[in-house]
């Protein structure tokens, strides 16, 4: 559309051809062409408005329906749009929030005359912006400035500023800046950081407290996994806080305000400080040192971003941080917070849960359900619907830390796999099944009688010392080294009746020679068989 003259350039026109100017001298002073002014000036003296005293000039209004009247406005040759197809559809979409990347991409997808039309991405935001300037300002779009008291409110958000070089991995690693807002005093905590897990997001805040020398009454974090693990969607939508983070909250005395979804500029403070920072700070610094970054950084906080004159309060942060702000922050608890991390898993069928690379068992009756992890430095303490199911110490040796009393009854000894193990609770039932366990194992020089042994020995277990002690010995003698040979022994009582004469007492010379067999031996073939089975 045709650009209109401000209302009140052509007041001063007005009075200016008054006063008796003419209309080059005019055009001159009003910075317009000759053109220009001609067409304004014949307009006004039509309306009557060029003649009259300079002091009695007519107002913005008047000469505004004037110069509608007379020079309405012209519209442009084309108005037609290319989608003009679709522009019911475009609107439908425009006012369920689709933006127009996704209304183009939503069109191509389900119109095939769309596709072939060869629309344009452009042309679907022409269509959007005038749907906007239709629709006219609505309420939401009205930014309200949020004004805080000393110590009420700090903003957190992590900004990527590039790669830099970790010395101690002697790589090139993504770097990413955490900064903390004071919104009255606009004073701020940076520092970098490689990650943006849950503990390293609990350490920074811990560390920016701990620089401020008090706590704030609220924290607005932005919507990151490691603050919020669902966000809110509207005002009745509820917010889940991740347990971690609530946790830190309740150990400092804070509040938690998260960004609503897709709403940024509500934690604008925070916004234009991670932009000054990565502006104005990390500008050059790609692929530098990170600890002589940090060390800079710090520098850089106090001597320059502390004692500029901010652009919205016109005062210097750190000093209105030092003499208002810091004087009313809640003071530091007496111990330092100790970092908790709470994960969710999911218990697999071997009874255990993964944390951190490491397994961790809980009761086998909870397989396959999900269960709530919470780790310490020092423990991993395990919840399910609420209950404490399982601790364990979190820096044990090796990779599985397992509880025998919660795998299944009589299921649980499985997993123990060394010999020296099962030699050892054979031992502990007595000598003599100690000698027949260690036999077992040296029965056959392929297989690895690990099997068998576990269940002798488990079933050995559930008997008196003497009796396992004597189907141990009969066992041994006519070579039995099944778990079902030995539960037939003791099954029809052979242990409690003496060996054949003539056997070798364990551990003696002549118990090598177990297969020489005397003659009355050879008469009861059939029993030693019955046995065997």
């Amino acid at each position: 559309m045709q650009r209109r003259v401000d209302m009140d350039r052509l007041q001063e026109l007005v009075r200016l051809h008054r006063m008796g100017s003419g209309g080059r001298e005019v055009a001159r002073l009003l910075g317009m062409s000759s053109n220009t002014e001609r067409t304004y000036r014949v307009a006004l003296e039509a309306a009557g408005l060029l003649a009259g005293p300079i002091a009695d000039l007519p107002t913005l209004e008047v000469l505004k329906a004037a110069v509608e009247e007379r020079l309405p406005r012209k519209l442009p040759p084309q108005q037609i749009s290319s989608l003009e197809g679709w522009l019911g559809r475009i609107e439908q979409l425009w006012k369920e929030g689709v933006g127009p990347r996704g209304i183009y991409d939503t069109l191509r997808l389900e119109d095939e005359s769309f596709r072939e039309a060869r629309a344009t991405l452009s042309a679907v935001k022409r269509v959007c912006v005038r749907l906007k300037r239709v629709r006219g300002v609505q309420p939401e779009d009205v930014a309200i400035p949020v004004e805080t008291r000393p110590g009420e409110v700090a903003q957190v958000d992590f900004g990527y500023v590039g790669r830099l070089y970790d010395p101690r991995a002697r790589v090139m690693r993504k770097a990413w800046v955490f900064v903390m807002v004071l919104g009255y005093s606009r004073h701020l905590f940076a520092k970098i950081a490689f990650d943006q897990t849950t503990e390293t997001w609990l350490r920074l805040h811990v560390e920016a407290f701990e620089e401020l020398g008090g706590v704030v009454e609220v924290v607005v974090p932005d919507n990151l996994k490691a603050a919020v693990v669902r966000a809110a969607f509207g005002v009745g939508g509820s917010t889940a806080l991740n347990r971690s983070y609530r946790e830190l909250a309740r150990h400092y005395g804070f509040k938690v305000d998260p960004t609503p979804a897709y709403a940024p500029e509500k934690k604008g403070k925070v916004e234009s400080g991670v932009k000054y920072v990565k502006g104005n700070f990390f500008r050059g610094r790609a692929n530098q040192d990170v600890d002589v970054v940090a060390l800079a950084l710090r520098r850089w906080v106090y001597e320059i971003a502390g004692t500029r004159e901010h652009g919205t309060t016109h005062r210097r942060p750190l000093e209105v941080f030092r003499n208002l702000e810091q004087a009313v922050l809640r003071p530091l608890p007496a111990l330092r917070f100790e970092p908790v991390v709470w994960r969710e898993a999911t218990v697999h069928r071997d009874s255990h849960v993964i944390f951190e690379k490491r397994l961790y068992s809980v009761p086998w009756k909870l397989i396959e359900k999900v269960v709530w992890v919470r780790a310490s430095a020092s423990t991993v303490t395990i919840f399910h619907d609420d209950q404490r199911v399982a601790t364990h110490d979190r820096r044990g040796a090796g990779h599985r830390s397992t509880v025998d009393h919660h795998l299944p009854e009589h299921r649980a000894d499985l997993r123990h796999r060394s010999r020296s193990y099962w030699e050892e609770r054979a031992d502990r039932i007595g000598p003599d099944t100690g000698r027949f366990v260690r036999e077992v194992f040296d029965s056959d020089d392929v297989l690895h009688m690990l099997g068998p042994v576990q269940a002798i020995v488990a079933h050995l277990e559930r008997f008196p010392r003497e009796r396992a002690e004597g189907a141990a010995r009969r066992a041994s003698h006519f070579g039995t080294f099944s778990y079902q040979g030995v539960k037939n022994i003791l099954v029809r009582a052979l242990d409690l009746e003496p060996l054949p004469a003539g056997a070798a007492s364990p551990g003696s010379p002549q118990e090598s020679f177990r297969y020489a067999r005397s003659a009355a031996e050879l008469l009861h073939g059939k029993e030693k068989i019955n046995e065997r089975n």
